[in-house]
C-alpha cells in the first residue's frame, strides 16, 4: 500500500520542526515539491530543500517537481455576484490540483512508498490541501494511507514573538481571512486573527480602540514584527509592507486585531 503524508514544517525556521515531523522525514521515499510562479516564490521551495537537507543530509530520497496551478485573481468585490464569482475561481483552481495531485500520486509513487508535502505552518490552519488529498485518494483505484502530521503555526509564532496569549480570559478568538477582513463591520472585531491580508485590510481599523500585533515572514530570516495602537501604526505599517514586498516580491503575514477595554492603554 502507498503512504502520503501531509507534513506542517512550521513557520520557516527548521528548529520549530515538532519531532514526530522530524521522523515522519526520515521515513519519506518521494517528497513532492509545488513550484509557485511569481518573483521570490522559489525561496520558499528552497527553504523546503533546506529542511530536508538538514534532516535527510544523505539524499536518500527522491524529490518530484511540479508547477502549481496559478489561481487566477478575482477583481470583484465580494458580496453578491462578487463572492459568486469568487467560489467560481477556487473550485475551478481546486479542481485543476486534484487533477494534478491525482497524477502524482499515481504515477510518481510506486506501491510500498511513502510520499509527503511539505505544508507551511499547520495543515489544518488556513490550508484547503486535506479535503483535496482525502478526495483525490477516494477517487483513486487503489488504496493510499493518508497521514497528518501537525507542526507549528504562523499563528503560534506570531503571539510566541509578541509574547502575547491568543486569547484574553472569558473572551474567543476568531480566525478569519484577508478577505473578511475587507468585508467585515469594525464594530464586530474583538480578537479576530487574519491570515494572509493581501490588501492590507488592517487599515480598516483605524477609530476603533484597537492594537494590532502584526508579522510578516515570520519564522526566516526577514521576519518582521510590528505591535501598537492601529491608529498609530498603521502609515508605518504600510510602507514597511510595502517595502518587503518590493524587496522580495511577496509578502506573508498574519497579525492579530485585539480590541482595548476602556481600562487598557493603548498598546497594551
Amino acid at each position: 500500500m502507498k503512504r502520503f503524508r501531509l507534513i506542517g514544517i512550521g513557520a520557516g525556521d527548521p528548529e520549530l520542526l515538532t519531532l514526530q515531523a522530524l521522523q515522519a522525514l526520515r521515513e519519506v521515499d518521494v517528497v513532492f515539491l509545488l513550484e509557485k510562479a511569481g518573483r521570490g516564490k522559489d525561496e520558499l521551495t528552497a527553504l523546503r530543500r533546506q529542511i530536508m537537507g538538514g534532516v535527510r543530509p544523505d539524499g536518500d530520497y527522491r524529490t518530484c517537481e511540479v508547477q502549481s496551478p496559478p489561481r487566477p485573481p478575482v477583481t470583484d468585490q465580494a458580496g453578491g455576484a462578487g463572492a459568486a464569482a469568487y467560489r467560481v475561481v477556487v473550485a475551478n483552481w481546486h479542481a485543476r490540483k486534484r487533477a494534478m495531485f491525482s497524477r502524482l500520486i499515481s504515477e510518481e509513487l510506486a506501491d510500498g512508498q511513502t510520499g509527503a508535502m511539505l505544508l507551511w505552518g499547520d495543515p489544518s490552519l488556513y490550508d484547503q490541501t486535506i479535503p483535496m488529498i482525502e478526495r483525490v485518494l477516494s477517487d483513486l483505484n487503489e488504496p493510499v494511507q493518508l497521514d497528518v502530521i501537525p507542526g507549528i503555526s504562523a499563528v503560534q509564532l506570531l503571539t510566541a514573538r509578541h509574547r502575547i496569549p491568543l486569547n484574553r480570559v472569558g473572551e474567543s478568538i476568531a480566525i478569519i481571512t484577508g478577505r473578511e477582513a475587507e468585508e467585515i463591520d469594525p464594530t464586530l472585531v474583538h480578537n479576530s486573527v487574519v491570515m494572509l491580508d493581501y490588501s492590507a485590510a488592517f487599515q480598516r481599523f483605524t477609530g476603533q480602540a484597537m492594537d494590532i500585533y502584526w508579522g510578516a515572514y515570520l519564522g526566516t530570516e526577514d521576519e518582521l514584527l510590528v505591535a501598537g495602537a492601529v491608529d498609530q501604526v498603521v502609515d508605518d505599517l504600510l510602507a514597511l509592507r510595502a517595502e518587503a514586498r518590493l524587496r522580495k516580491g511577496w509578502i506573508m503575514d498574519t497579525y492579530l486585531l485585539r480590541r482595548r477595554s476602556a481600562a487598557e492603554p493603548a498598546g497594551d
